[in-house]
């Protein structure tokens, strides 16, 4: 009887235990504005949302929003993540002066807040997430909020909607990476 070295007896054998899955990664979708709307798909793939509201306090100066805005971002991060990747829409056009500096103001935080942890972030153009969910790149915000409803979602209204569309589209075209 030959001896058979542990390397010539294992050839062709499988292993028994499965190479380890790697977790999935934390997600961030974002609709930027005084209620900003958020969805977050966990490391368990869980996916939550919700809105969180940005508005200035009375007596409030004027950067007090975008430093709740940065202390809530670290929260969700240190609570969920760490978050991986952050999506956000990408805003163009403006109905008004005042909501205009309000999304200036909070993608600056975000990407300043992003870039100090290495955080990937990119914005998605409104009309390629409307079409995602709706097939109409100009659904509005019924249209939105009925095809997160269509897909297992409450939101509770469009801010929210908007960002599960956002997470949506970001994990079944990017799967999720920046």
């Amino acid at each position: 009887m030959a001896d058979t070295t542990l390397a010539e007896a294992n050839l062709g054998a499988t292993p028994e235990t499965p190479m380890p899955t790697e977790p999935a990664r934390a997600i961030l979708a974002l609709d930027l504005g005084t209620t900003t709307g958020w969805a977050l798909r966990g490391h368990d793939g869980l996916i939550t949302s919700g809105t969180a509201s940005f508005k200035p306090g009375r007596f409030d100066g004027g950067g007090m929003r975008y430093l709740r805005f940065t202390n809530w971002l670290t929260e969700l991060d240190r609570l969920s993540g760490p978050i991986a990747t952050i999506w956000f829409e990408e805003v163009r056009r403006h109905a008004g002066t005042d909501a205009s500096h309000v999304y200036g103001g909070l993608m600056a935080s975000l990407t300043s807040w992003g870039e100090l942890r290495g955080v990937p972030y990119e914005g998605v153009p409104v009309g390629t997430i409307k079409r995602h969910v709706t097939g109409k790149g100009n659904a509005n915000k019924q249209a939105m909020i009925d095809a997160a409803r269509a897909r297992g979602f409450s939101p509770a209204d469009d801010n929210e909607a908007d960002a599960i569309a956002i997470l949506l589209w970001a994990i079944e075209t990017r799967g999720g990476a920046a």
